[in-house]
């Protein structure tokens, strides 16, 4: 494993120093807004901007990189995206912001589609599904380090949104220079949202909802903690904790979830994250609990994705899988345009503990759909199912594809070996049957010769 690590380790950095970028970036945004005077809703739209941007970036990014190819894209878009991290001191307005972030979450797209394309591409059929596993965490680690580096200067001043476009800037170095050709992938036309829900409704609607919760959480958490007079150290160290809750809690979740009915654990991870988030609403903690429910809200939202994915996945053929996980993405583009959008709202109208209710609500509003689904639609058994997949939310098309044909393609691997091995067994058994089928003739063959010799002797 680390032998394949290492074979990747260029473009796994670049993604490091990209993600905590771009994770400074986030949790700037909120802090340096409240102290600029900007309202929860000016926030909000100004957090919707980048999700907007990343949803076109995912449809524009792949047309341009068959035009001019990777390194192309890839490098105009990151120079794009290290200016707009040094505009935002320069440009301190809600509207110049809003441009701003939708700019990044354009760019960023465009840079994880080829990221993700070299990626795929250095990989083999045995080493892509640690690669993709490596990459995945690559991006979780940013947004955790970046935490650490929002505090290194005061927000309100140049440094730290400076420091967060170097660390892009720097990222260019390692990603292009171990960049080898790639062809362009075809497109692949999304499954529309209709044969999408009929397929799987809990699935489609979930993705949705989720795509709410997590833009919210990440776009909205500063900007909470900064309403709630939070210092610096504390929104980001809230912030961390998300993250690690999201890859602390993927391990088990995805264990539970080849063994049992995926619904069930759909049901009970967005139960628990609603308790997470409507347990601080009620209870208003302290700073400690804050950090209890931030890690535990983080731990299921991020698996809450790859559960509706591989649910989803369980209902579709192979050659279907591209098509939906682009319709599914497409739909948690939506969600994630809308759920800072309805945050901000509820925290103008309720106050700023509206964060968690509006958290709390949706993640029961999952809870409540798959209960639902329940009682319309029979699982697939466990037997059937496919393998659970471990998946960011950030993650481009390229990234799930990748890792679904990965994952499908280990299940038939082990299915023929599987069957090989029966077969091999039914073999033996065979064999030894008639072996000992062979043995009972002899005994049978020379028990009658030795009567024969009994009665010849007796006859004499």
């Amino acid at each position: 494993m680390l032998k394949t690590v290492l074979g990747v380790w260029a473009l796994l950095f670049g993604i490091l120093l990209i993600m905590i970028g771009n994770g400074m970036q986030s949790t700037l945004m909120g802090i340096r807004g409240g102290l600029e005077g900007f309202s929860t809703t000016q926030l909000s739209v100004v957090t919707s901007a980048y999700f907007l941007g990343f949803l076109v970036g995912s449809r524009v990014a792949p047309v341009l990189i068959r035009r001019v190819g990777h390194v192309r894209v890839f490098a105009a878009l990151g120079s794009f995206m290290s200016a707009g991290l040094i505009a935002f001191p320069l440009l301190v307005e809600p509207w110049a912001w809003v441009l701003i972030r939708l700019a990044l979450g354009f760019c960023l797209s465009g840079v994880y589609v080829s990221a993700e394309s070299w990626l795929n591409n250095k990989a083999t059929n045995r080493t892509r599904g640690t690669v993709l596993s490596a990459y995945m965490l690559a991006q979780t680690l940013g947004m955790v380090g970046a935490q650490g580096l929002v505090g290194v200067a005061e927000a309100n001043g140049f440094t730290p949104f400076v420091l967060a476009s170097i660390l892009v800037s720097f990222s260019f170095a390692p990603i292009l220079l171990s960049a080898s050709p790639v062809p362009a992938a075809d497109a692949i036309k999304p499954m529309s949202l209709r044969a999408l829900y009929g397929k799987s409704p809990l699935g489609t609607v979930g993705t949705l909802l989720l795509g709410c919760v997590f833009a919210a959480q990440l776009g909205m958490a500063s900007v909470y903690g900064a309403a709630a007079g939070l210092s610096t150290a504390r929104v980001t160290t809230f912030i961390a904790m998300i993250f690690i809750g999201s890859i602390v809690f993927q391990v088990p979740i995805g264990w539970l979830s080849d063994r049992i009915d995926r619904r069930f654990m759909i049901l009970g991870v967005s139960a628990i994250g609603a308790l997470a988030c409507l347990t601080p609403w009620v209870l208003q903690p302290g700073f400690g609990g804050l950090l209890v429910a931030g890690f535990v809200m983080g731990g299921t939202a991020s698996p809450l994705y790859s559960l509706l994915m591989a649910y989803t996945n369980d209902y579709l053929e192979l050659e279907d899988m591209p098509a939906a996980a682009g319709g599914l993405l497409f739909i948690y583009g939506l969600g994630a345009v809308l759920g800072p959008l309805l945050t901000g709202q509820i925290m103008e109208w309720i106050g700023n503990e509206g964060f968690w209710l509006f958290l709390g609500l949706v993640f029961a509003g999952i809870a409540g759909w798959c209960l639902f689904r329940m009682t319309r639609r029979e699982a697939p058994s466990v037997e059937e199912a496919g393998d659970y997949v471990n998946l960011v939310p950030t993650a481009s098309a390229v990234a799930v594809t990748a890792a679904q044909e990965w994952s499908a393609e280990e299940s038939e691997a082990a299915a023929a070996a599987e069957a090989e091995a029966e077969e091999a067994e039914r073999a033996e058994r065979v064999a030894e049957e008639r072996g000992a089928s062979d043995g009972r003739s002899e005994d049978a063959a020379e028990t009658a010769e030795s009567q024969e010799d009994k009665q010849d002797g007796e006859s004499r």
